[in-house]
């Protein structure tokens, strides 16, 4: 199921009984337009679904611009730690991404495990877009 809010910038999506919401949001402060650098910020809440814990062990991002770039990034946990979120609970942290055009999107998939029985499974991350503001116009 795929919900986009287009007056938050909000979109969810569930897989596997974990619903992963981003909300995004342009940081002008951080960005310098003149040198092609667009900060954005974003706002990930895992909620669990499910009745059993998961830990989340790695995530893998795909990162384009408006050029058509590709940046691909992986690694362990999210913003240093691999939290634990229990059946009916979520996790909620923000993190940042720096494009070189005033345009992208983001998407890619957490590798979660049943606490319970150690199995493995990708909850996926859909895509979201980073627009500086005035462009939206």
């Amino acid at each position: 199921m795929l919900i986009y809010n287009k007056l938050r910038h909000m979109i969810s999506k569930i897989s596997e009984g974990i619903n992963v919401s981003v909300e995004t949001f342009y940081q002008p402060d951080y960005s310098n337009p003149v040198n092609n650098e667009f900060m954005f910020a974003y706002r990930i809440t895992i909620e669990n679904n499910n009745v059993f814990p998961v830990k989340l062990l790695r995530r893998h991002w795909y990162i384009y611009d408006a050029t058509g770039s590709m940046k691909e990034v992986e690694g362990e946990g999210v913003v240093g730690v691999q939290p634990q979120i229990n059946g009916g609970e979520s996790y909620q942290y923000i993190s940042g991404c720096n494009l070189k055009t005033e345009m992208g999107k983001m998407y890619g998939t957490y590798l979660m495990e049943n606490v319970n029985n150690n199995t493995q499974f990708h909850a996926i991350i859909p895509a979201f877009e980073m627009t500086v503001p005035f462009k939206m116009n």
